[in-house]
């Protein structure tokens, strides 16, 4: 060790503060970049292997291909592995109710396909020879055509035609274009059935049966399913085979690995990454150079003194590089092992809620990423190194009597520190010394500035940044008051009483309802109408009648006489064949705040309607609340609130007045479970028994929205972690850098405190100090924070698309920064003064800042 290697221990000893507020930020550095981005492995690991048990882990899919295209992929270096199953032809549905979907497809597996291309068995077996087939439940949900277990089906299987092409299962129906040309009569019988398989695009034209074939090479066509050992070339191997033929990409798995044609998910994946790492680095970034360069000007004199006996510049340099070799040294290893051992600490906590999302049993593990904890390193190397030199280049090349008095610092001239007698008259002699004293130095001045604006600014990025996430998650949840629901159009209600009794049989369910909606219209006047609804709507004029859509729900009498008396209406009233009804009618209004504004579509809560039934009958409805019973959602709406609901609800009694010829039921059986999943299989089983011929759709609303809670539980872990981190750096930044340029001017409060200045003045003096810093900062980092807030909700908003999703400015946090800025501060400054005001004046004024 030299000489300036021992000088520059010495000087970091002297200043232990600096020293370890500096090696902390090093460590908050590298902890946040390491942490984020272990957690976002962990994550997009978890994501791709929850993927792969519900898809298969294949990567691109040929159709239609013949044997030898097969046996050259099974043979192909590049190929992990390769699974086909034999496209044994298509049937005629008959009865199918699914006009682009007309078809049944049959495929025969063998044990090589069944191991790679996942099967989610719902009752019954696998097949287990070339006369038995399993049938997919979405046949009977979508079709409207029911296969129980056990049935013998006999089908013509040929081929789709279209003139001359031969059409396959990615090749969507085209009705009047192509034929099916039937070439052998098969038989199967019915072993199980069976959700939809993965591999089965929405838009294919025919339901996949699966039979098994064992291992044949005699077929004409084959499916092929290929996982690759470098998936990154997935496009490019698909492109490059001689004589391509129609393939897919299996995007459900890609996405997740970040190279998929998801365009979407690829730019909210990298957009959110973006962010995270720029918010990151640029607090790291500065807090580490600010810190060097603050280093830098307390040592110019000892670089001034060490020049004058010889030292070079490059060896100045070398010195001060060591010191930064040294603080990463010990910071950067901190660093990452914090980082990952905090997410370590935090995954079991993730993984709890996170389990719901793809509904797999598959493990939240810690994956780290050795890319990742290298990349960390790197950059907090590079950012030490940059940070110390840019500096240490400065000081080595500034000339010798300069550093050694100090005057390369402060150059000023009379009236530059000049102020007027108003103001002298105003801040009193306190804070006219303040105001000196930032236009004497106006580096060390600017640099305490930018380091609070750069505080104020990550504070509120990261915290916009986290309201955003959170924001876009709840658009996703909303609160409805059964488990599972059974919806289906046109039931008629023999068929649907026996189901519901059934249903509610079903292990698990403790509570049920039924229910029945049905679409009606009424001519209402615009006078009726609240004077919000009319200016929402747009009405300039009172005497217009206009027809306003309205559902009509039928519930159980009991739950409909509980929800009256629970409302506090008269039961007599509103019962029996001439009572009165009662409706809901609110309208919901996304605010440019962002919050959900509710109010009422009409401005009586009674009124009087021509009933919507064949004798327009005059009925008499009060405007409630909020329905007993939530209905079933509509087929566009995807489980979210309606913003527009005006419902009139009737007990099943009052039915038949209400009926017409032209009304098509939405029925809909709700039921509350202890083990929703366990119950929705039972119920599904149930189902595919009882032959029922309407379409119907059975959803675990549970899981559902669990997942969208998880998904918010997750966001909020991880913003409340962020908002942390970030805030630390930024205080410690706001720490070194204000503490350290007091420390600085030891020498000139010493002389102040010398000619008579009293310990009230010198506070005044300091506090005026950190008002001047408060004001300065919050005038310029409050607007550059609102325009990065701006930008980091235009950036998250553009990828998600959604409609009515408003900037909210972050009120709260902004207050939260405003008091902790003067917090910061003045605690800051009391700190620095308080340790120079222990030393002895005459200590202070002869120190040579060596």
């Amino acid at each position: 060790m030299n000489i300036f290697h021992k000088v520059t221990l010495q000087s970091m000893k002297k200043n232990r503060t600096r020293t370890v507020v500096t090696i902390i930020g090093v460590i908050l550095s590298a902890a946040m970049i390491t942490a984020v981005a272990s957690f976002g492995t962990s994550l997009l690991n978890y994501l791709v292997n929850s993927s792969i048990a519900k898809y298969g882990g294949w990567h691109v899919a040929f159709s239609d291909v013949d044997s030898s295209f097969v046996q050259d992929r099974n043979r192909d270096k590049e190929v992990k592995n390769a699974a086909s199953f034999e496209n044994i032809g298509y049937a005629a549905l008959n009865g199918v109710k699914s006009p682009d979907k007309p078809y049944l497809f049959i495929a025969g597996f063998n044990e090589n396909t069944f191991q790679t291309l996942p099967i989610s068995l719902i009752s019954g077996r696998l097949p287990e020879n070339s006369s038995e087939i399993i049938v997919p439940a979405h046949v009977a949900a979508k079709g409207g055509v029911r296969f129980k277990v056990g049935d013998t089906l006999t089908l013509l299987v040929g081929n789709r035609m279209e003139e001359n092409k031969n059409l396959g299962q990615h090749d969507p129906y085209q009705s009047q274009k192509e034929s099916l040309v039937p070439e052998s009569e098969k038989t199967y019988k019915v072993v199980g059935t069976c959700e939809r398989p993965g591999f089965e695009e929405h838009s294919a034209p025919g339901y996949t049966l699966i039979t098994n074939t064992g291992t044949t090479d005699q077929a004409g066509s084959f499916s092929l399913f290929v996982t690759l050992k470098n998936p990154r070339k997935v496009s490019t191997y698909a492109k490059g085979i001689a004589g391509t033929p129609t393939y897919i990409l299996n995007d459900y798995v890609l996405r997740f690995m970040g190279i998929s044609n998801d365009k979407l998910f690829n730019t909210l994946l990298y957009t959110v990454g973006g962010i995270l790492i720029a918010i990151i680095m640029t607090g790291s970034i500065f807090l580490i150079y600010n810190s060097f360069n603050i280093s830098l000007n307390e040592r110019t004199r000892q670089f001034g003194i060490l020049a004058s006996v010889g030292a070079t510049a490059k060896q100045l340099r070398n010195s001060v590089l060591f010191e930064g070799l040294l603080i990463g040294a010990v910071g950067i290893p901190i660093g990452v092992i914090t980082g990952i051992g905090s997410i370590w600490l935090i995954l079991p906590i993730v993984a709890g809620k996170l389990k719901n999302i793809l509904y797999s049993t598959i493990p939240l593990t810690l994956s780290v990423s050795l890319s990742a904890v290298v990349g960390a390193v790197v950059v907090s190397l590079i950012t030490i190194l940059i940070s110390a030199y840019i500096p240490a280049r400065k000081a080595a090349n500034s000339p010798v009597m300069e550093s050694i008095r100090q005057t390369n610092e402060v150059k000023t001239q009379a009236k530059a520190v000049k102020t007027s007698k108003f103001t002298q008259r105003i801040y009193g002699l306190e804070g006219t010394l303040a105001l000196k004293n930032f236009k004497r130095n106006k580096k060390r001045y600017r640099s305490i500035v930018l380091s609070l604006v750069l505080s104020v600014v990550l504070f509120l990025s990261g915290s916009t940044f986290g309201l955003t996430l959170k924001r876009l998650s709840k658009q996703y949840i909303v609160d409805i008051d059964y488990d599972i629901l059974f919806a289906a159009e046109d039931m008629d209600d023999r068929e649907m009483y026996p189901l519901y009794d059934k249903l509610k049989s079903a292990d698990g369910v403790y509570e049920s309802s039924y229910q029945e909606v049905f679409p009606y219209s009424c001519a209402v006047n615009v006078s009726d109408f609240s004077d919000r609804f009319r200016t929402f709507s747009g009405y300039t004029t009172s005497d217009k009648t206009v027809n306003l859509p309205m559902d009509l729900q039928f519930i159980p009498d009991s739950e409909y006489l509980d929800f009256i008396k629970e409302s506090g209406l008269s039961p007599e009233e509103y019962t029996g064949p001439d009572g009165k009804m009662i409706a809901v009618a609110k309208q919901r209004v996304n605010t440019k705040d962002g919050a959900d504004e509710v109010f009422d579509i009409f401005a009586n809560r009674t009124m009087n309607f021509k009933a919507p039934t064949a004798t327009n009958d005059s009925l008499t409805i009060t405007f409630v609340d909020t329905y007993p019973v939530d209905p079933p959602p509509k087929q566009d709406s995807k489980l979210k609130q309606n913003p527009c609901v005006f419902m009139m609800v009737a007990p099943f009694s009052v039915k038949e007045r209400f009926e017409t010829q032209n009304n098509h039921a939405n029925i809909g059986l709700s039921f509350r479970s202890k083990n929703p999943s366990q119950s929705t299989a039972e119920m599904e089983s149930m189902i595919q028994g009882m032959g029922i011929t309407s379409e119907y759709t059975l959803h675990n609303v549970y899981e559902i929205l669990e997942q969208y809670h998880s998904m918010s539980f997750v966001i909020n872990i991880f913003t409340y972690i962020f908002v942390i981190m970030i805030s630390l750096i930024a205080v410690a930044n706001v720490f070194n850098t204000i503490s350290t340029n007091i420390r600085l001017r030891r020498r000139e409060l010493a002389m102040l405190r010398s000619v008579g200045m009293s310990d009230r003045s010198f506070h005044q003096m300091m506090n005026f100090e950190c008002i001047f810093y408060g004001m300065r900062t919050l005038l310029i980092g409050l607007p550059i924070a609102g325009i990065l807030s701006w930008l980091i909700y235009d950036g998250l908003a553009s990828v998600e698309k959604m409609d009515h999703f408003k900037f909210v400015f972050p009120w709260g946090s902004m207050v939260v920064s405003i008091f902790s800025v003067l917090f910061i501060v003045f605690i800051t400054m009391l700190y620095a003064t308080n340790k120079i005001k222990k030393e002895d004046i005459i200590d202070a004024l002869r120190d040579d800042i060596t």
